[in-house]
């Protein structure tokens, strides 16, 4: 079987290839454009925030010395030749570590709780007033806004040093972070289930526990592991300012250049982190399935 194939007149032909080439030069313009207005946009970023090309290649040796120096031991040989000397504080690095992570655990439960008894009133479809959305949510803007190692500071003066600075910290931040994710996730739930509900003469509350609750509670759990994952890495850095757990000791071996100290303890960090991530993603490919767990 045989098809044919129409062939346009020349000048059809060329009106169209004349409209396709201008159509062609006008999107690769607008692209040239764009991509000349983000070019002069990274400059003047660059020069507004005193980005300098010639320190960064000056000063460049200083970064990788710095790296030769923490995987060097006292003596002058590599910090992986003897792991013994290198970890020598591993007891005291460890039970502050854990520290740490209790820090992240029990802040990040208060910030889950915090978020969950405020999430329904800042979610446009099942928040009982305008006003009412509108203060809680620039309630959790102001939580999530503020930087966790500022609070972590303003409660070290307040408190004295040790892990209820990081807490309340950790606390205050993840119920703004938490907050908005589960608002977010209770205004893309589906209303029917709540306006069957309501139609029995149920109360706001039972309407929000018996139809949205059910939908959103696997989200809820997923995104509360991630910010715990999170927040272990932030608690690492509180110790900075005193807020407790091992960024005290890391940062005391920065300020005393204890240079093997400083990549022991950051070795100790990561590992701690690539497993807590993989256990979480794990316990939610357990809960959630394996969607959940990319």
């Amino acid at each position: 079987m045989t098809s044919a194939v129409s062939i346009l007149p020349d000048a059809q032909l060329a009106v169209l290839n004349d409209a396709y080439r201008a159509a062609v030069a006008r999107k690769r313009l607008r692209m040239t454009l764009a991509a000349a207005a983000f070019c002069a946009a990274l400059i003047v970023a660059a020069v507004g925030a005193e980005v300098n090309l010639r320190t960064l290649f000056k000063f460049f040796g200083n970064f990788l010395s710095y790296f030769d120096r923490i995987f060097t031991l006292e003596d002058g040989t590599r910090v992986w030749t003897n792991p013994v000397e290198w970890f020598w504080g591993w007891r005291k690095w460890l039970w502050m570590l854990g520290e740490t992570i209790l820090i992240s655990y029990v802040g990040t439960l208060m910030g889950a709780v915090l978020a969950f008894a405020l999430n329904f009133f800042a979610a446009q479809n099942t928040s009982p007033a305008p006003w009412l959305r509108f203060t809680v949510r620039r309630l959790l803007e102001f939580a999530r806004t503020v930087p966790g190692i500022v609070f972590a500071l303003i409660f070290v003066i307040a408190f004295g040093l040790g892990p209820m600075a990081g807490v309340l910290a950790i606390a205050i931040h993840s119920t703004g972070a938490l907050g908005k994710l589960f608002s977010e996730i209770v205004e893309n739930a589906d209303m029917k289930p709540v306006e069957g509900v309501r139609s029995t003469g149920a109360s706001w509350l039972s309407c929000m526990r018996f139809a949205v609750l059910p939908q959103v509670s696997a989200g809820y759990a997923s995104y509360a592991l991630l910010r715990f994952e999170i927040n272990v890495r932030e608690a690492s850095v509180m110790g900075f300012v005193g807020a407790g757990g091992i960024g005290q000791e890391l940062v005391v071996a920065i300020r005393k250049f204890y240079y093997s100290d400083v990549s022991a303890i950051l070795v100790t960090i990561i590992i701690t982190v690539f497993i807590i991530d993989i256990g979480t993603g794990w316990m939610r490919g357990r809960l959630f399935g394996k969607e959940a767990r990319a």
